[in-house]
């Protein structure tokens, strides 16, 4: 009896040391390649807002074919028959990922945004966390289940190494991979390698973002709605960028197969795409927009039609075929829109701005847990109460929609709505709950048997 009673903190004891080995050392790889990926983006990227409109024309055209040219032939280097999704990987192919195209989309993502694509940073280090985390598990012969933890923790130290937040990026590298569901048994790994990650992105320079934003003590239940109607927005928000994103990429495949187009070709009519929008909208909007959100953290006053550009702009540049990372276009967006419309609510535009950022990704993401303790990380512990009723708000709004069409649908985000489990939201249409469509027919029954015979309204 006492054997069975040890058995079994022993054998965690022993998963906890065999994670803290493996995480670690998967933590660090990432983090160097990481590492070196972001310190080539901080010397290429931001260098286009203050040239012509003919120069930028030109960059914008030789980085599409750039980026055509890379993703049409470069994925034929691939023999394994694997996608590179992180969250297909995960769901569908037990952990597995190609690695000799690893280099494929961080050399995409760098073309991007150097000649002023409109996109984020943090999808080439997922990638590059999640195709080293596969490697890793593949050299030591690791089961399945443990290559799907081993490469969730590589997406975590990726995000955690762009962003300088471990617990969040753990959380994030877990929600990403399907609606209403955490796997727990991925937190430990996650955190480990985020914080290892993070660590040894310091020591190699990457340099992190510090924000001061006052957020006031005497928090009330009037201001919590405020900031919840601020999160509403942001789902709102979130909903038009996914939507953008998926009406653009499917135009543009369309008129692929319409016109037999060659599909290196696809991204540079984007780029003009591109080129011809930056006559109206300003050229803030192309790149990271880094500055355009720390205008907007600051508490200068946002246009309210900001966060409308830079999603038309993102969902031209990934829609017509440029690579780039989803998550900080999400940052730029909410912080654009909750900046904008703060005073409107009695709010100060930095706190509306720093509530905003989250509430986006919470909402196009479906992560509201990470988007939460981002808040944290990043602003504070005192923004907690700011950003939690936010999040969540932004997080329904959005429904069962997501940046992210492989993200599977594990639970219905309302009682009222049906959505089949185990179907990518790129899949599944949701459709009325069976009570409520009941309900309705009810309804709809009373009101006929309350109109007299003959009774046409008219007196």
């Amino acid at each position: 009896m006492l054997r069975s009673r040890l058995a079994e903190p022993l054998v965690m004891l022993a998963t906890v040391v065999q994670w803290l080995v493996l995480s670690i050392f998967t933590g660090a790889v990432i983090g160097v390649g990481c590492s070196l990926f972001l310190r080539v983006l901080l010397a290429t990227e931001g260098h286009t807002y203050a040239v012509s409109w003919w120069a930028q024309f030109g960059l914008l055209l030789a980085g599409g074919l750039v980026n055509g040219l890379l993703l049409h032939y470069g994925y034929r280097l691939s023999r394994s028959g694997f996608r590179d999704s992180p969250i297909v990987a995960v769901n569908e192919q037990h952990g597995k990922m190609p690695f000799r195209t690893l280099w494929i989309k961080p050399l995409a993502a760098l073309v991007t945004l150097g000649t002023g694509g409109s996109a984020g940073k943090e999808g080439p280090c997922s990638h590059i966390g999640a195709s080293l985390a596969a490697g890793i598990g593949r050299s030591l012969h690791l089961n399945q289940e443990l290559r799907k933890r081993l490469l969730a923790c590589g997406v975590s130290a990726g995000f955690a190494s762009v962003f300088g937040t471990p617990i969040a990026g753990a959380i994030y590298g877990v929600e990403m991979l399907a609606i209403g569901r955490i796997r727990h048994d991925f937190l430990f790994p996650g955190i480990v390698a985020g914080v290892t990650a993070l660590q040894v992105s310091k020591y190699m320079g990457v340099p992190y973002p510090v924000y001061h934003i006052a957020f006031a003590s005497d928090f009330t239940e009037l201001l919590f709605l405020k900031t919840v109607l601020i999160g509403i927005l942001c789902g709102a928000a979130a909903w038009v960028f996914v939507e953008l994103l998926e009406t653009i990429r499917r135009w543009f495949a369309e008129l692929r197969d319409r016109f037999a187009l060659w599909p290196p070709l696809v991204p540079v009519l984007g780029a003009l795409v591109l080129s011809l929008l930056i006559l109206v909208v300003p050229t803030d909007y192309l790149g990271l927009s880094l500055p355009v959100m720390e205008r907007a953290l600051g508490g200068q006053p946002m246009p309210y039609l900001g966060f409308l550009w830079k999603a038309l702009l993102v969902a031209v540049t990934l829609g017509s075929g440029f690579y780039g990372g989803i998550v900080t276009p999400q940052f730029v967006i909410g912080a654009v829109l909750g900046g904008a419309f703060a005073q409107l609510l009695g709010l100060e535009p930095a706190v509306g701005a720093a509530v905003g950022l989250v509430a986006v990704v919470a909402s196009a993401s479906n992560a509201p847990m990470a988007a939460i303790l981002m808040g944290v990380e990043l602003f504070g512990a005192d923004s907690t109460l700011y950003v939690a009723g936010a999040c969540v708000a932004a997080y329904l709004i959005i429904g069962h929609r997501s940046v992210y069409p492989a993200q599977q649908v594990a639970f219905s985000k309302s009682s009222w709505i049906f959505a089949r489990a185990g179907l990518p939201v790129g899949q599944e249409k949701v459709r009325l709950s069976y009570g409520l469509l009941r309900w309705w027919s009810r309804r709809q029954r009373r009101q006929g048997r309350r109109r007299r015979p003959g009774d046409d309204g008219l007196s």
